[in-house]
């Protein structure tokens, strides 16, 4: 089986920071390739894989802005559509651009949708509702307009999270600082908890920041800034806990799967795919207010950090990502033969 990755190219594949839908694509590649597949991975020049690399993008357009996005993304895609006869089958991560070029050729294409940026974008799907092959990353991000062929949970490599069954007394906040992620709300939690809180990620929103974060750091509401994969690990390990105190239906959560990979129980809004990924009052705790989550920091002592590893490793591991992607190949393939 010839596999071509199709990876976005705002980032490096894996990023180096941020880019969740760059970092699944590498988490499949890897795993595809540890399984023995022929594997090619298209994305930025300075991506690193096990696999075959294509590219004719150096650098992602957010890490180098002289690039014109939309440009990058018309030479990226097309680079491969032109080469669809070298492959049996396409994983797609790029959203609905890629599948304008689906009724042109004959290679089958699987999409990954990491979530609706807009509802705008839904009529694109729904063209190609009945030849194309859709994945949702959670059952609460399906849109009833589009028909799947399987939902697959986000997959992360065990090995890069370490366990640690007890914590340091503060909470964390990773990921974007904007407001649907809840930076502003992870603060009120942490004050009203009187917690440490470490605050982790890209500023996505900068008057956000300036407004809702920058007047409350202090010595007890840090910014540590940008986090890469090795501060990553050391903040989730030693958290007390990982607040996601979200304002929108968020897809998956990368950042909450890997919280409890290290041990670190997740508190978060019930919203999205929330309720998917967190076992409440087991791996954590679904609330529903400010005041919910700061009663959920004062009994997140009683939540056993090996069950959280153990869930995490269960449902949202590499190795089982792969194996239903493999799955999903060849039931398309064979779907294709007859």
């Amino acid at each position: 089986m010839r596999i071509a990755v199709l990876a976005p190219v705002a980032w490096r594949t894996p990023p180096r920071r941020y880019g969740p839908w760059e970092q699944v694509a590498s988490n499949i590649t890897e795993g595809l390739v540890a399984k023995g597949l022929d594997v090619t991975l298209f994305a930025t020049g300075d991506s690193i894989t096990s696999g075959k690399l294509d590219s004719v993008i150096k650098q992602g357009y957010e890490e180098d802005r002289s690039q014109d996005a939309k440009v990058v993304e018309c030479l990226h895609i097309s680079n491969l559509m032109e080469k669809t006869a070298d492959f049996d089958i396409i994983h797609n991560h790029f959203d609905f651009l890629p599948l304008t070029y689906s009724g042109l050729i004959k290679t089958p294409m699987v999409t990954t949708i990491h979530g609706f940026s807009s509802p705008k974008i839904i009529p694109v799907y729904q063209k190609y509702n009945n030849t194309s092959h859709y994945v949702s990353i959670s059952n609460s991000d399906r849109s009833p307009l589009l028909t799947y062929s399987a939902t697959i949970y986000n997959g992360i490599r065990v090995s890069d999270f370490e366990f640690q069954s007890t914590s340091e007394d503060y909470v964390l906040y990773f990921g974007r600082i904007h407001h649907d992620k809840g930076t502003a709300e992870a603060i009120e939690i942490a004050v009203k908890s009187k917690k440490k809180l470490l605050i982790a990620g890209i500023i996505q929103d900068s008057d956000y920041f300036d407004q809702k974060v920058k007047p409350f750091l202090n010595d007890q509401i840090i910014y540590v800034g940008e986090a890469g994969p090795e501060k990553r690990n050391e903040l989730m390990t030693n958290a007390l806990a990982l607040l996601h105190p979200i304002n929108f239906d968020e897809p998956f959560g990368l950042s909450v799967a890997e919280a409890m990979l290290c041990g670190t129980p997740v508190i978060a809004f019930n919203r999205g795919s929330m309720s998917e990924l967190i076992i409440h009052d087991k791996t954590g705790f679904l609330v529903g207010t400010i005041d919910q989550a700061v009663e959920a920091v004062s009994d997140v002592g009683r939540i056993n950090r090996q069950e959280c590893r153990d869930w995490s490793v269960e449902q949202f591991s590499q190795e089982k990502m792969v194996s239903e992607y493999v799955k999903l190949y060849e039931r398309v393939l064979t779907t294709v033969i007859k």
